[in-house]
């Protein structure tokens, strides 16, 4: 009887705090650890730094293309430039064009 008694107040006395300690330390890793932990929270605001930075930078070329395509109306080209640009780099000459010839190393452009 004695020895059914002290396993008794031995379970009494250990179990509870046991079971407490183990909770605590459950919950206590999941904060740190867990799905929305400490860890996952890092690496959450990691992404969305990188998320922003990336909207930025889309942001940026597409203000670049923006201005390259505002520069492409037809009131922005000057029609002559642009006809001689072109004749330049196809390398066409008109009829009635005087043609001066370069060098293999003088480049038009």
């Amino acid at each position: 009887m004695q020895i059914v008694r002290a396993i008794r107040r031995f379970l009494r006395v250990v179990v509870p705090p046991t079971l407490f300690l183990g909770l605590t330390a459950y919950f206590g890793w999941n904060a740190v650890h867990g799905e929305h932990g400490i860890n996952a929270y890092h690496t959450q605001t990691k992404l969305m730094e990188d998320a922003r930075q990336a909207e930025q930078d889309a942001n940026a070329e597409q203000a670049v293309w923006r201005r390259r395509v505002a520069s492409l109306n037809e009131r922005a080209l000057d029609a002559d430039m642009l006809d001689e640009r072109s004749r330049a780099m196809l390398n066409l000459a008109r009829e009635g064009d005087t043609v001066i010839p370069y060098g293999p190393h003088d480049r038009l452009w």
